[in-house]
Formats: C-alpha cells, structure tokens, sequence
C-alpha cells in the first residue's frame, strides 16, 4: 500500500499547486501548465495559452471551478481547433461575458459605470472585469487594499503618481482606514469624474470618513467638518443647488475637492497644501477673482465659533439663541393674554 501511495506523495511533493486544483482541471494543466504554448492570431499577436498552476492554486477559483465552466466553447479535442478570435483584446472582451454566469449583481453595475460607456463608443482600451481582477490568478478583492490602487495605475498612471504623494497614498500602505480609488469612484459602476454630479456628491463621499468619530479620534483630526460646511454659505448653496430638479450645470459654490484637491490632498499642515493658511488667497481666488490676502479671513474653516475662535460670531449665535426663544415667546404670551381678555370682557 505505502508503495503505491509514494509516487503520489512524490507528484504533489513536486507540484505542490496540484494539490488545491479539482482532479477535473488536471487534464487541462497537463498541456497549459507549458510555458511555451503560445497561438498565433491574424492581428499578428501571440495569445499566451499558459497557466501558472500555483497561481490558480491559490486564486479563489482554483478550488471551485472547472476549467469548462469558464471556457465554456472548449471541448476535449479542442488542441487541433481553432481560435474565432482576431485579436487578444478580441478574447478579453467573449470571456468578460462569462463573468456574469456567476457575478451578475456586480456585472449588472458596470453597465451603469464610465468603463462600460467607453467601451460602447468603441474604446477597445475600456478596464473589463479580468482587466482589473485578473484571469487565472484572481484573489479577494481588496486584499490588500493597496493592490487596488496599483491595479488603476495599469490605466490611470498620472492620477496614480499624483494620489501616491498624497496624505492619503503615502499613508495608505500603513494604515488600512485610508481610502484607496473604489472608496471613491466605486468599483464596478464607477462614475465618469467629469461628470458635475459626482463633484456635487463630495460632501457625501468625504463624510463617510470624516464625519466618523471614532475614526477621526484615532487620527487627531475633526468629524465635524461637513457639518460645518454645510452651515456655512458654500455648503448652504451647493446643498440647495443638488436639490434642484434641473439645477444648471455649473456649479454655484465649492466643495470638498476645489479646495482641498482631488488626487493630491495634503495635510492642511503640508506647505504644499491648498488649504495651508498661507496658500489659501490663492485657494479663493479660483472663485473669487481679486481676492485680497484678508478675503480667507472672512472664513471660519471648518471651526465651530467659540470664544478663542470667532468670539464675535460666537456672541452673535448666542445673543439669537437667546433672544428668538424670547421674542416668540413673548409673542405668544401676548396673544395668549389678549385672547384671556376678550374672554372675560365678554
């Protein structure tokens, strides 16, 4: 019995990958597992037909799908075949397709993202699904969460560069709660950031992080900031201007990303930063042409007045507090005695 075990053990001792990989997949890596499969297509390119075994080993299909559920037009003689594609973008886009046989919910969003509108108007170059999450070696989303970001850069390397001098890319490869690109442009329906609606929705996206206490805490910084952006006169407008059901294309106040950046947030700390109170006139003046070096003055930031910031703001609030309660309630105390009056005179 031991005798006849031993080869076995020796084979998966020698090909460690096999032992993750359905007995069903190892006709098909029996010839793919070679390096040098390659085919020729009429574009002139060469279609690697290789499979790294240990990569699919461990890949979250490795242990869960059959080969032909996938490639669902192979059959067991299909060596001698051949191939209906023209190009290796051609056999990109037929098995993006058998993506959905499983993954419907999510290919059902990318009709409704940027990706999917490029690739309607004919833009071969538009991310499909094994685009960004690979073929044969697929892992779980977002681990780790850099690889995310560096997955972009296959496409969208300036914006990259640029986020990774950020304090959000140069903090992301040490810490797990900094956003990386699908925290904000989503990942399958991404919206077309030259769309004006997705600058409207800023406060919304920024919020999810920044009005978190607990998470804010952990970095010394404020949750209050959209709660006082939006009490303020840039919020107040842009809050009405979202509501309106045929608001004008251009935007009447700023938000989060005309300040701050988009790709290139610094901490308000940086010299570099837009948002430095030495850089701010020029921040301003973006909107508010001729802005004098005292115009950001007539700002509070994101802080809520209080006697040592803004004690005259913080008085005038008080001073309303106080005397809107009075006055209507000294209102209604007299319409109160003026009706007890009629009552008994009468």
């Amino acid at each position: 019995m031991i005798r006849r075990l031993l080869p076995l053990l020796l084979a998966f001792a020698a090909n460690p990958a096999w032992a993750g990989i359905p007995a069903e997949q190892e006709d098909c890596l029996g010839c793919h597992s070679d390096p040098s499969q390659t085919f020729d297509l009429p574009s002139g390119e060469k279609l690697s037909l290789y499979v790294d075994q240990d990569a699919f080993a461990k890949s979250v299909h490795g242990e869960a799908l059959r080969c032909t559920e996938c490639h669902t037009d192979k059959t067991s003689d299909h060596a001698t075949g051949e191939l209906k594609f023209k190009t290796r973008r051609d056999v990109t886009r037929a098995y993006y397709e058998q993506c959905k046989g499983c993954h419907f919910a999510n290919y059902t969003k990318t009709l409704d993202g940027v990706h999917y509108a490029v690739m309607a108007k004919g833009n071969d170059k538009a991310a499909l699904c094994v685009d960004c999450h690979g073929a044969h070696d697929i892992s779980r989303p977002g681990q780790p969460r850099t690889r995310i970001s560096k997955m972009c850069s296959g496409c969208h390397a300036e914006e990259a560069d640029v986020y990774a001098k950020s304090v959000h890319g140069r903090a992301a490869e040490s810490s797990p709660d900094v956003p990386v690109c699908t925290d904000c442009h989503r990942a399958h329906d991404t919206t077309d950031p030259r769309d004006g609606q997705l600058a409207m929705r800023t406060p919304e996206i920024c919020g999810r992080c920044h009005t978190d206490e607990k998470l804010m805490s952990k970095y010394g910084l404020s949750s209050k900031v959209v709660s006082t952006y939006l009490s303020d006169f840039h919020g107040m407008a842009a809050t009405l201007q979202r509501k309106q059901k045929n608001a004008p294309d251009a935007r009447l106040a700023a938000v989060c990303t005309d300040c701050h950046g988009v790709h290139d947030i610094q901490s308000s700390k940086d010299p570099s930063s837009t948002v430095m109170a030495a850089n701010l006139q020029k921040t301003c003046a973006k909107c508010h042409q001729g802005a004098s070096a005292s115009f950001p003055k007539a700002w509070l930031s994101h802080y809520e007045p209080t006697p040592q910031k803004a004690p005259l703001v913080w008085g005038v609030q008080v001073f309303y507090k106080m005397l809107i309660p009075f006055m209507v309630g000294g209102l209604v105390l007299q319409i109160a005695l003026h009706l007890w009056r009629v009552v008994v005179n009468r």
